[in-house]
């Protein structure tokens, strides 16, 4: 059985017990170690007991690199005891940085595997922290064994131009994890809310606070026939004024946080529209994602809203489906949806649950199908004979 020490950023995001249980449910076995956002450690990750790095807070990236110089020191004596792992995946930079120290606490030569799934607005800079960033990340990323990425806009945009990374790349979608194996074929029908109001949907990490305004706007244009609905982890460090902003708008409200997977049908089937825009890192990371949100949202039928020119829009174009604005105002908003009815949502809504359910799902084939991957690399390749001898 593969063992995989799996290195985080922050052991309490949603994604990383995605991924957990996408190595688990492919026949890896893993150990968990990583930062918490928490102030206090974190005592079960999907019946995993993480190895606690220490605390980190969102946004303050001096004080990311220093619990990283810290844990870099503490490191050896954090995972004594914890078996030797066939290989490392480390998730973001910070944890690249401290990848080969972990191998290096095992006696022996771990391979490693980058997992990067956004691209920070710092390393992209054009100034000496820029340039600083991205030099650190291709020596730490010399002799990684495989990227893995989750759009390929990240590898077009950033990757490959920068040559920041040699390895092979496997692109291992944001998609939504089916404990039963697929079926292709016609999606199934999902009933929604009787509207109006028509419901838009802004679930997963709330980060934007240019959305929050844009949604306000346009839902009191609207009057009432448009209410948003939002739910999950609202960034504080971007926006401290959230839930105060929220609580004045009469048309948003916000219900908390939710499981994934278990919640995931009943939030999403709560609602007419998914929101798949994010101007957090405008021109850069927003553009290049393809969300959580996309995915999650058409696997149960909410129609997604998105911005055309960015990676999502040109997605959902080729599927031939979505909502597709092209300025990002309460004005477009309301040209694209402000007449909306429920011949014309039935359409929007057919097209969606007729794509492949595989477009929006991975299953424990999929899941079977990267750990292979990842067993793969751990396989030490011998010389031949003739090469040995030479």
């Amino acid at each position: 059985m593969l063992h995989v020490l799996y290195l985080v950023h922050d052991v309490s995001d949603p994604a990383v017990r995605r991924r957990i249980t996408m190595l688990r449910t492919g026949g890896a076995k893993v150990t968990l170690a990583g930062f918490r956002r928490t102030a206090t450690p974190i005592a079960d990750i999907e019946g995993l007991l993480p190895i606690d790095l220490g605390a980190t807070r969102d946004g303050r990236f001096a004080q990311r690199l220093a619990a990283v110089a810290k844990a870099t020191v503490s490191l050896r004596a954090k995972l004594r005891g914890a078996p030797r792992p066939d290989l490392i995946i480390a998730r973001n930079l910070e944890m690249l940085a401290l990848a080969r120290r972990a191998g290096s606490a095992f006696g022996a030569k771990v391979p490693i595997v980058y997992e990067c799934l956004d691209i920070h607005r710092l390393v992209l800079r054009d100034d000496v922290l820029g340039k600083a960033l991205r030099a650190t990340e291709r020596h730490l990323a010399r002799d990684v064994k495989l990227l893995v990425t989750s759009s390929p806009a990240f590898i077009a945009n950033y990757f490959k131009p920068f040559r920041q990374v040699a390895a092979p790349v496997e692109l291992v979608e944001n998609k939504y994890f089916e404990a039963a194996a697929i079926q292709p074929g016609t999606g199934e029908a999902i009933e929604g809310p009787v509207a109006p109001p028509w419901r838009i949907g802004w679930f997963g990490a709330l980060r934007c606070r240019r959305s929050l305004r844009l949604l306000a706007d346009f839902t009191r244009r609207m009057d009432g026939r448009f209410e948003v609905v939002l739910r999950g982890r609202p960034a504080l460090s971007e926006f401290p004024d959230f839930h105060d902003f929220v609580d004045a708008e009469p048309y948003l409200s916000f219900r908390g946080p939710y499981r994934n997977p278990e919640d995931m049908a009943a939030i999403y089937q709560d609602v007419h529209f998914a929101w798949a825009i994010d101007f957090f890192e405008e021109g850069q990371n927003s553009e290049w994602l393809l969300p959580n949100r996309l995915y999650e949202g058409c696997r149960f039928g909410a129609v997604p809203i998105s911005m055309g020119h960015t990676e999502t829009g040109r997605f959902l174009s080729q599927q031939d489906i979505g909502i597709l604005l092209p300025q990002p105002t309460a004005q477009a908003l309301e040209a694209a949806l402000g007449k909306m009815e429920e011949h014309r949502f039935g359409r929007l809504k057919a097209r969606v649950l007729a794509r492949n359910p595989r477009t929006w799902s991975y299953d424990r084939s999929d899941c079977s199908a990267l750990v292979e991957k990842l067993r793969r690399l751990t396989i030490v390749r011998e010389p031949l004979a003739a090469e040995a001898m030479a």
